[in-house]
């Protein structure tokens, strides 16, 4: 690259990050109303519409409740990825949906639920709406005439399929109504046999006619007939407070990794610093101009993708040194450099990448949410790493910054011997599991529970109580939530304002009737409020068993498909069982922090795992990656071949583990610090995370290799 044209490339960058910036600090800056909304925010960080339906049907059944609430959690994911649907009561059941804040527009296109049956022509009930599994508005061009046509695409359960299949073979030609809540709403005639589950109505005249249609069709495939009972705009969990301490430790975190980059990477650090910079301004365009709604499970995939920027730059630099300390010029080592890392990088993030893919379409709320933004942030901190850092490194590198100096040379250290002493390792991890266990069972015992499950997880009660006049979520904080705390005995206690008025909802563990009372007269004597207005109600978990289900379905195949990825890209079963073990062992440490500490387990556990996973497994395939490498160099395998490989490799890539994990940690050290509550229970047991994700991937992960290599299979090494 000639001087002039590395001036060029660095003016280009710096106006478009510096575009790019401005365009972020608007969006983030703006009001989010009309044309200058901002990033769509969850419920739990700027509030959204909250709906409660009333069950129709007398004693609805457990299962009739279950699979209508699945349902519409499927249903209402369209409107935000982080709705959420809950039982209240016997027969009540709450939406609240993120991001949003005309309930009457939700209610219109939701549309109301009611019955839906499938006739013959002689208007007998074949079909009931349970057995349709989706219905799409789409548009598809007729055969005969190539016109477009405006239609519903059906797709039908098995048993509806083996139904429908027999009804449309005895009646081709015939008219077969579809009717809701005892009005028909379509009336197609069968054109031919349909047997495979998928069907077409045609006949609208108007896209907007086929929407509606399809609406009717998905929202009275519920198991139960429901009528709204009421439905209000809810006011953020975490409020606007948690958003800007967020923003303060986001911005200082920043400035720190910057300093630190620049103070040990020099010249390669300033161009790490660029990279970085574009990484955090393009995410917060890519959530705006996607419409995806970010809370603080999602806010976990940013921080994520924070530590995978820096650390693949870690990668690259580190690669660098070591070209220009084996003699190289710089202009070579930065091309070798970028060349030797890209099978780290490429395989750490696409290991991670599938995981996300798996949670992104197994999951369900929160964990799809937390899949989404971890996706965005490992695609672009790729490619700022790969090529604004790349194009800016040697833009400088072309005006002129060409001394060896400026960039470093590896210096060679001494071998670490960390296999040696693999079973103190494995000591020390098998201590903190089982203390863990221990925990918990003490705590079972003692009937607290193994886990200090969340309302999340184990439903409680809900207190709306008008308190006279508007708090600040400080106050919340300060103020009034330790007088319950007080009274519940535990510190899981979320609050709701409610928008247009001076209500606050608050959600605790099940409440005795004495704690009720308690509870009241506290209000009452502390605060001056009218509690004949407070209202208290039982309500479900938000995270149902399905959607448990889904989560725990998502990591275990997540897992089964990296397990094979890195088979197949390392050629070798014992690199990819050492590396899920090794997740396994960072979920079990984290588990065991929970149970210690006690910390809340509710959304933001699932996204703290999630989080680890993706974290420990990229640091692990790095390690991996150079021992695949420095394997390559030995014409002889043998049992003391592969300790002093495994050795030498964890010793050439701690620096960077140790960088990447420092800059990482002070992300979350810095959320910890300047949080309000909810952000705290989420930052601590992240840092723990960190940590040991970082000691399995040194201490765990290769020390297991090396003895899967030396003592399991039939190709095992001597």
């Amino acid at each position: 690259m000639k001087k002039s044209r590395g001036i060029a490339v660095i003016l280009v960058i710096l106006l478009a990050l510096a575009g790019i910036a401005y365009y972020a600090s608007i969006i983030i800056s703006s009001t989010g109303k009309g044309e200058n909304k901002n990033i769509k925010l969850g419920l739990d960080l700027a509030g959204g519409v909250s709906i409660t339906y009333q069950v129709e049907s007398e004693n609805p059944t457990s299962e009739q409740m279950k699979d209508t609430i699945y349902k519409l959690q499927k249903r209402v994911e369209s409107y935000s990825t982080e709705a959420n649907v809950y039982q209240v009561g016997d027969d009540r059941i709450t939406v609240e949906i993120p991001g949003v804040t005309d309930a009457n527009a939700i209610l219109e296109e939701l549309g109301k639920p009611g019955s839906l049956e499938f006739q013959d022509p002689d208007g007998n009930v074949y079909m009931t709406g349970d057995q349709v599994a989706n219905a799409q508005a789409t548009t598809q061009t007729n055969q005969t005439t190539g016109a477009k046509e405006y239609v519903v695409q059906l797709t039908l359960t098995d048993d509806g399929a083996e139904i429908f299949g027999e009804i449309t073979t005895a009646h081709i030609g015939e008219i077969c109504p579809i009717v809701y809540n005892d009005e028909v709403i379509s009336a197609p005639t069968v054109q031919s046999a349909i047997t495979d589950g998928n069907a077409v109505i045609s006949g609208m005249s108007t896209f907007e006619q086929a929407e509606e249609l399809a609406s009717n069709i998905r929202i009275g495939s519920l198991a139960l007939e429901l009528s709204e009972l009421q439905s209000q705009i809810v006011g953020a969990q975490l409020g606007s407070e948690a958003i800007s301490s967020a923003l303060k430790a986001a911005a200082i975190g920043l400035v720190l990794i910057a300093v630190f980059m620049i103070a040990y990477y020099w010249i390669a650090g300033v161009s790490a610093v660029i990279g970085l910079a574009a990484y955090s301004t393009l995410v917060v365009a890519i959530l705006y101009l996607f419409d995806i709604t970010l809370t603080l499970p999602g806010i976990a995939g940013i921080i994520l993708g924070i530590g995978m920027a820096v650390d693949a730059n870690v990668i690259i630099f580190a690669r660098i040194r070591e070209e220009i300390a084996a003699g190289k010029t710089v202009g070579n080592a930065i091309h070798d450099g970028f060349q030797k890392a890209m099978s780290a990088i490429l395989d750490g993030n696409v290991t991670t990448f599938i995981a996300a893919c798996v949670l992104a379409w197994r999951g369900s709320g929160t964990v799809k949410g937390f899949a989404y933004t971890l996706m965005i942030s490992i695609l672009l901190s790729m490619f700022t790493a790969l090529v604004v850092t790349r194009l800016f490194m040697n833009a400088l590198y072309a005006v002129g910054l060409k001394s060896p100096k400026l960039y470093g040379a590896q210096k060679e250290h001494k071998t670490l011997k960390f296999i040696s002493k693999r079973y103190l390792f494995f000591g020390i991890s098998l201590a903190v599991i089982i203390a863990g266990f221990v925990f918990m069972g003490v705590n079972k015992a003692n009937g607290n529970g193994a886990l200090n499950l969340s309302l999340e997880f184990v439903g409680g009660t809900s207190t709306t109580v008008d308190m006279g006049r508007e708090y600040t979520l400080n106050e919340i904080d300060n103020e009034i939530i330790p007088y319950i705390e007080e009274i519940t005995g535990d510190s899981d206690v979320s609050a709701q304002k409610v928008e247009g008025s001076t209500e606050i909802v608050f959600k605790t563990r099940t409440l005795e009737l004495e704690e009720r009372e308690e509870l009241n007269e506290m209000f009452e004597t502390q605060f001056g409020v009218d509690t004949s207005t407070a209202s208290s109600t039982n309500i479900s978990s938000t995270i149902s068993s399905e959607m448990a289900r889904d989560a725990i379905w998502a990591v275990v195949i997540a897992s089964v498909l990296m397990l094979i990825y890195i088979w197949f890209r390392f050629k070798d079963i014992h690199f990819a069982t050492s590396a899920i073990i090794a997740l396994v062992h960072d979920v079990l440490v984290i588990l065991t922090s929970y149970a210690v500490v006690r910390l809340s387990v509710g959304t933001t556990f699932i996204a703290v795992m999630l989080t680890i996973i993706g974290y420990s497994i990229n640091d692990t395939i790095v390690i991996f990656d150079r021992i695949r490498e420095n394997l390559k160099l030995k014409r002889d395998v043998n049992r003391e071949t592969l300790q002093e490989v495994g050795d030498r490799s964890i010793t050439q890539t701690i620096s960077r583990s140790l960088n990447t994990s420092i800059t990482t940690f002070v992300m979350v050290l810095l959320l910890y610090i300047f949080g309000v509550s909810s952000i705290k229970d989420f930052s601590l047991p992240l840092m723990v995370g960190i940590v040991s994700g970082t000691y399995s991937s040194i201490c765990i992960a290769t020390e297991l290799w090396f003895v899967f290599k030396t003592s399991v299979g039939k190709k095992k090494v001597q």
